[in-house]
């Protein structure tokens, strides 16, 4: 396949397209740059299913992929180069899925500059499949910065009353590690005469353990930033609160992503001496993370505060499996990725619905609401009980492989972190249950209340997608844990062989 048939150029760029389309558009034609951006993010859902048929779920290796000569000067050899495995094609799917979704959110929550915030959300999603498909480091940098300019201007523009600072602070936090990381990434292509990712993998033992450390901590240091590892998170309750609704959605249904994926793709197969040795320390953070992120979350009156800092204990699940250095944890990471995009975005957007109808977000304001916005209240109590892990959703599913597999874990060296991670789930319940009743039981004693509409079809079409995924992998996961295993234990035999090298 040459560049322009490629199966994953076309899922990277197809939404360029749709930015072609919109640029000769006139401004005031909403609807026709709403539906045009939405065909432009499903036809891009379209072609990574084809992704997905093509894709051999036995295959531990890289597949479909291009490797083209880029820059080859003065002994810099970086190359266009694309794959995809087992532990991309989930994140690849979940972006396309969530892209289309996010944007029909919009329909009537982004009345202003409609056609400059649907320009910046398809550059968005080329910048967030490039990321995860990128099997070059210095093409992955590259992506990995763009995906930054789209979400500021989404934040900065379409955002709430603090949408400057939340969107300054949202770029200078991660282009902080990001200088890091590439500091890294210039050493490792030049020292290594390559910046393939296969190839420095292949390499890895080369590098002394002092050194791998080093570079560990320069790459964690932008991936703990994204994904936000405590005490690293300051900057996204404020991203989230202040972003537009598809932006809470696609921040946390997919940026938040890289940065758990970053882990999973460089500093575990890169670095594995490093990672082993770090084991502990990292799942000590991400323990750290849950109980707090549920702590703060149950202390918060704006329900999408709540919402933000449930990221923050739901990621820290997500980083212990990670750091588990085992197949079982490592697949509950993964699937606890998809897990979380699909039941927070559902969040953010129920969260965003009943903010275009009462133009609050604060608990108190609410009650009774079952008895006015029954179907509301129905779709949120089956993603509340998602996202705090009820058995038979999917939430349940991917939280217990991850405890299973830190609990077993050598590289952590001790039970009691899946323990202490296990209080988590219980807070989750109590956080999500508080808002739950706050919000939708008791008397409806608030006039504005009591006139409330309930959700159109548009809005139900919006998270019908969602829910029938939260039911699929809870009731049976097994289809995507066949897609990641081959990969995954493909990683767990390089950490294995770095764990004998250091013995």
């Amino acid at each position: 396949m040459d560049f322009l048939t490629n199966p994953l150029n076309l899922v990277i760029f197809f939404p360029l397209l749709g930015v072609l389309a919109l640029l000769l558009m006139p401004s005031g034609k909403k609807d026709l740059l709403r539906w045009t951006a939405f065909l432009a993010s499903l036809l891009t859902f379209g072609i990574s299913i084809w992704v997905l048929t093509l894709f051999k779920s036995t295959d531990a290796n890289l597949q479909l992929g291009l490797n083209i000569p880029w820059i080859q000067v003065a002994g810099w050899n970086i190359n266009y180069a694309t794959g995809v495995d087992g532990l991309s094609i989930l994140l690849v799917l979940l972006t396309a899925f969530l892209s289309p979704i996010s944007i029909l959110s919009t329909w009537t929550a982004v009345e202003e500059r409609v056609k400059d915030f649907m320009i910046f959300f398809l550059l968005l999603e080329v910048g967030m499949m490039g990321v995860f498909l990128a099997q070059d480091l210095f093409l992955f940098y590259i992506f990995w910065e763009f995906t930054l300019v789209p979400m500021y201007f989404l934040i900065g523009i379409w955002g709430g009353p603090q949408r400057i600072y939340a969107a300054v602070k949202f770029f200078l936090y991660t282009m902080a590690g990001s200088i890091l990381m590439l500091i890294a990434v210039l050493w490792l292509g030049i020292n290594q005469n390559s910046f393939s990712v296969p190839d420095l993998i292949a390499r890895s033992g080369s590098i002394p353990a002092d050194i791998q450390m080093w570079l560990f901590l320069a790459f964690a240091a932008a991936f703990a930033i994204k994904v936000p590892m405590w005490p690293l998170h300051s900057w996204l309750p404020d991203a989230h609160v202040q972003a537009p609704t598809a932006g809470s959605v696609i921040l946390a249904g997919v940026l938040l992503k890289m940065g758990t994926y970053g882990f999973l793709r460089f500093n575990l197969p890169l670095f594995p001496q490093a990672a082993i040795k770090a084991a502990p320390w990292m799942a000590g953070l991400a323990v750290i993370g849950i109980i707090y992120g549920a702590l703060v979350s149950y202390s918060q009156k704006d329900v999408k505060k709540l919402v933000a800092y449930s990221s923050v204990s739901h990621l820290g699940f997500v980083m212990l499996g990670l750091f588990a250095l085992n197949p079982m944890g490592i697949q509950g990471g993964i699937l606890q990725m998809i897990n979380h995009g699909l039941s927070t975005g559902a969040l953010f957007l129920l969260v965003g619905m009943i903010y275009e109808r009462r133009h609050t977000r604060e608990m108190d304001a609410f009650g009774g609401l079952w008895k006015v916005m029954p179907v509301y209240a129905t779709l949120m109590l089956i993603v509340s009980l998602s996202s705090m892990g009820l058995p038979g959703l999917n939430g349940f599913v991917g939280e217990f492989t991850i405890l299973l597999g830190a609990f077993g874990s050598q590289a952590i060296g001790s039970p009691w972190f899946a323990g202490v991670a296990a209080v988590g789930v219980i807070l989750a319940a109590i956080y999500i249950l508080y808002m739950f009743q706050k919000m939708f039981l008791g008397p409806l004693d608030k006039e504005e209340n009591k006139k409330l509409k309930d959700l159109n079809w548009r809005e139900i079409a919006t998270l019908v997608p969602l829910l029938v995924f939260i039911f699929w992998i809870g009731l049976y996961p097994k289809p995507f844990f066949a897609l990641m295993a081959p990969a995954v234990d493909n990683l767990v035999k390089i950490i294995q062989t770095a764990s004998l090298a250091l013995h």
